[in-house]
């Protein structure tokens, strides 16, 4: 009967919403387009070997901040704040127990301590949690980039995009699509 319950559950309990209208997806395609270009263009100037500012964490910060602008985890003080608190993590855990811990338990714990001190700061950003891996997973460049990884590429990178995102989501002419919804 509990066992029962349980997987009762995960049955729908709604309909999928629909699509999105053409003019919004257009707006979302520009704006990840235009994010992501910029992000290519500036990451290429400090490096030709490998891309410094393109984290697969930004990638999925503009699906949400372009496709989905109005959403809590969409708006600035969840992008900058999220990616951040989550570096900052990140870097410590390395820094502290890297020789200590196995990088299993180090995912883990960033991922996982990432989510807490989103939750507690009110800055829910899931792709923060990817930036968080990306550290303790990263390569050797990644990790000498110590106490500076959460400044660039994270905070600047993020800031990037928010850019975009400001003046891309605002010019529609859609009164109701505008960002954000609110900074603080």
């Amino acid at each position: 009967m509990r066992l029962r319950r349980y997987f009762q559950r995960m049955r729908s309990k709604d309909v999928r919403p629909a699509r999105k209208s053409m003019t919004k997806i257009l707006w979302s395609v520009v704006g990840a387009f235009i994010g992501i270009y910029m992000m290519s263009v500036f990451s290429s100037s400090f490096s030709t070997h490998d891309s410094f500012f393109l984290l697969g964490s930004f990638g999925a910060s503009a699906v949400l901040i372009y496709g989905a602008p109005e959403v809590p985890f969409s708006q600035p003080r969840n992008l900058i704040g999220g990616h951040v608190l989550s570096a900052f993590i990140s870097v410590f855990l390395v820094k502290s127990f890297g020789g200590m811990l196995d990088i299993e338990l180090l995912c883990a714990l960033s991922v996982s301590l990432s989510v807490l001190a989103m939750h507690l700061t009110l800055t829910m950003h899931p792709p923060g949690g990817a930036t968080a891996l990306i550290y303790v997973i990263g390569s050797e460049h990644i990790q000498s980039l110590g106490w500076i990884y959460p400044l660039t590429p994270i905070a600047l990178g993020a800031v990037m995009m928010l850019i975009v995102a400001l003046i891309v989501n605002n010019m529609s002419n859609n009164t109701k699509r505008h960002y954000p919804l609110y900074w603080y």
